[in-house]
């Protein structure tokens, strides 16, 4: 059997490559050279890299069996996140593998700001001893602002804590309870300016925070407040900055990061209170193993055809273990369901019922999009593009709820509203211990029929030997039946049997059956691939 092909387009730990395992044929290259990187990635599954590789849409159309782009790291800037979506590739990172390091290095810059410590070594080995020149301010009693309360701000904020400081925040989206734990007092940007003498930033770069601490920002602060930014280049306005400083305004900046990367000049670097650094926020053997560790293991589970919980271009997140049996299921039914209506619908409802509703099943809506896409599409469906497919095709899909299942533990229905205006139903569950996927309704028939490789469909008006008629015609042809069963609806006089047989049903002996039987619809899946 074929291993599946991981491309390491940048160098990673040896712990990476232990990670992913033996399953897979590991290849290397250098990424960052275009004419090696684009041949190379023609037939792999997967790449990882770091900063250097660019996997824009020109790289992403020549791998053509890509299933997973793995960032070692956090930034995603390098990676084009929709040109990847279009083509159902999933992109996963390690956001939690360098917050600590990240948090760390911003309060050593804010100790080196406040005690001069780069210009003093940078005067001390020049052979001067320039003791009065290179006094600092302590950083006990005084406040520091944290622009930006997430993960590595709260880091931060743990870490200062013990130095005796007045801990503020800023972000309009933090936790008031984990800010309260931490012992900080959450206010507006413009208190957290005016008040503060460190600052500290910790967003991410959107539009939103582009220029946010920029010259408005910076004619808000006190003259003695020193500035660090650990996070992402462009949310300070270096050129605004360097200004506070020449004019003094700001009495000194700590940065690792600039909006423009990698940089060598600035006029930031013409003033000795500023201390810098070339972008080391991750760059810790602790950061890079945890990195490559994180994203082996996603790309194992990406490859096995499982969510993975860092997936960007995915939502469902994390997946209960008791949600998972179901989404193999779920896809399946979505699979069928396209089978019966014979068409995509324009609404699709997944209803979900039963106590594993006090899970997230969120997950579900993505595996019944998948499904439902899988054989009306060249384009191979993932959970990646299926949402895109849906919205390109006018199908509109809601997760629907309940904790009571009446017949069955759990049960879960894709209803879909047809562009006539048809309700077409395709309902299911798992049963006892070994989890048995079953079909459990079409259309309102009631039926119990597991779920095989090959099913079939046929409503009819019920009256006396179709059912011999059937097997007769599927015995003639050498197909043979594995179950049966109808369900009849005594209202309208009709009944619809389903059928799993031991192989396809070739097509001409579907039509000889819906001739021969009366059928007023016919429908047939195919599910081996």
């Amino acid at each position: 059997m074929t291993k599946p092909v991981v491309l390491l387009a940048e160098e990673l730990s040896p712990a990476t490559v232990d990670a992913l395992g033996p399953d897979f044929e590991i290849r290397s290259c250098d990424g960052a050279n275009r004419d090696e990187l684009l041949p190379a990635l023609a037939d792999v599954d997967a790449v990882l890299i770091r900063s250097a590789t660019k996997m824009d849409a020109e790289a992403i159309a020549a791998a053509k069996n890509l299933k997973v782009i793995a960032r070692a790291g956090v930034g995603l800037d390098n990676v084009d996140i929709p040109a990847a979506t279009q083509a159902g590739v999933m992109v996963v990172n390690a956001p939690t593998s360098n917050i600590t390091s990240a948090a760390e290095l911003a309060v050593g810059l804010l100790l080196a700001s406040a005690r001069n410590i780069a210009p003093a070594n940078e005067a001390l080995k020049g052979g001067k001893w320039k003791r009065s020149a290179y006094g600092g301010v302590e950083v006990l009693d005084k406040v520091v602002g944290i622009v930006g309360f997430g993960r590595i701000g709260q880091l931060v904020a743990e870490r200062l804590k013990g130095f005796g400081v007045e801990l503020i925040a800023y972000d309009p989206y933090a936790n008031a309870q984990r800010a309260g734990q931490l012992g900080v007092r959450l206010v507006g940007l413009d208190e957290l300016l005016e008040s503060s003498d460190f600052i500290t930033i910790h967003l991410p770069k959107t539009p939103e925070t582009i220029g946010l601490i920029g010259k408005e920002a910076l004619a808000k602060v006190k003259p003695t407040v020193r500035i660090v930014n650990a996070a992402r280049g462009g949310v300070l306005d270096e050129d605004a900055l360097a200004a506070a400083i020449a004019e003094g305004r700001v009495a000194g900046a700590g940065l690792d990061v600039f909006k423009t990367e990698p940089t060598t000049e600035s006029p930031l670097f013409e003033h000795e209170s500023v201390v810098v650094t070339p972008h080391l926020g991750a760059s810790t053997d602790e950061a890079q193993e945890k990195a490559g560790i994180a994203v082996a293991k996603s790309v194992r589970l990406a490859l096995g055809g499982d969510l993975v919980p860092d997936a960007v271009n995915v939502s469902g997140g994390v997946v209960a273990e008791e949600v998972r049996p179901g989404i193999d299921l779920v896809e399946k039914l979505g699979r069928i369901f396209t089978a019966v209506a014979g068409a995509v619908p324009v609404q699709l409802d997944v209803d979900v019922r039963g106590e594993i509703t006090q899970h997230d099943v969120s997950v579900w809506e993505l595996a019944a999009l998948k499904g439902l896409f899988t054989d009306v599409t060249e384009t191979p469906v993932t959970y990646v593009n299926a949402p895109l497919l849906a919205k390109e095709r006018g199908c509109q899909t809601r997760l629907v709820t309940n904790a009571v299942a009446e017949d069955f533990r759990n049960v879960t229905t894709l209803r879909g509203t047809m562009a006539d205006g048809a309700v077409v139903s395709v309902a299911g569950t798992l049963t006892g211990p070994k989890m048995v996927q079953k079909i459990i309704g079409i259309n309102g028939f009631d039926l119990e029929i597991p779920v095989s490789q090959h099913l079939a469909f046929y409503t009819y008006k019920d009256r006396p030997g179709v059912v011999g008629a059937l097997g007769q015609l599927l015995g003639d042809a050498n197909v043979n039946i594995a179950g049966m069963q109808v369900s009849r609806n005594d209202h309208t006089g009709e009944a619809l049997v389903a059928m799993t047989v031991d192989n396809a049903i070739p097509s001409e002996l579907v039509a000889a059956i819906e001739r021969e039987i009366g059928a007023s619809t016919v429908r047939v899946a195919d599910l081996e691939n």
